[in-house]
């Protein structure tokens, strides 16, 4: 896979999507500790968050107990995390040349409040184009969850679900097929792999698509 680098800067800037579960932290750590060791420069880092003010917005997004969030509130509270997680993180880092891993971007607002909530794909894009200047992934790996097998995933253990991931399955069905939506409409940029696949496969197959590694 050939990266067109369509940010114009010299680093490179990749995201892992996907629904509630499918593993994508995991993957992350997985391709953070693997480029580094490439000799690569990494920034791991997350949506919501990613800064002081983006991490609030993420605590008041998330967390139950801030009382009701409206559909188009949700979505901009999202988008002003993510302007200012590229502003102040992301940009700066792909200006050094240094290679971003991100769990979460764009994509999630557009299946999540676009598609979950019924705001509209092309609305909720819009809106995050302009935060972010139009910067987009080199490359986004999204990880394909069933939803009933993401919720057996975060459900596991004494960890309890957020906000987002407490939606019943249907709300997670409609994220899923809008995850699927972006990758079809622009295969170029997408690695779609099955999150039902082990951990140790799944992130040799994100390597595989990263000559960059072996670098």
């Amino acid at each position: 896979m050939t990266f067109p680098l369509p940010h114009g800067l010299p680093g490179l800037f990749i995201a892992l999507e996907g629904g509630d579960g499918a593993g994508k932290s995991t993957q992350a750590a997985l391709l953070c500790e693997a480029l580094e060791s490439a000799g690569h420069t990494v920034v791991r880092t997350r949506e919501p968050g990613g800064t002081p003010i983006g991490e609030k917005l993420r605590s008041l997004v998330l967390e139950h107990g801030h009382g009701e969030i409206d559909a188009r509130t949700e979505a901009l509270m999202f988008a002003a995390s993510r302007s200012a997680h590229v502003h102040q993180v992301i940009v700066p880092a792909l200006e050094r040349g240094d290679v971003v891993v991100c769990d979460r971007f764009i994509d999630s607002s557009v299946a999540y409040q676009g598609a979950g909530r019924g705001l509209g794909a092309q609305a909720v894009l819009d809106v995050n184009l302009w935060a972010t200047d139009g910067l987009r992934p080199d490359l986004t790996v999204l990880l394909d969850v069933d939803p009933a097998e993401g919720r057996n995933r975060r459900t596991t253990g004494a960890a309890a679900e957020d906000r987002l991931e407490s939606e019943p399955d249907v709300f997670h069905a409609s994220i899923r097929a809008a995850f699927l939506d972006l990758a079809r409409a622009d295969p170029a940029r997408y690695l779609v792999l099955a999150a039902s696949g082990t951990p140790e496969d799944l992130h040799h197959s994100i390597l595989d698509a990263l000559p960059v590694v072996s670098a």
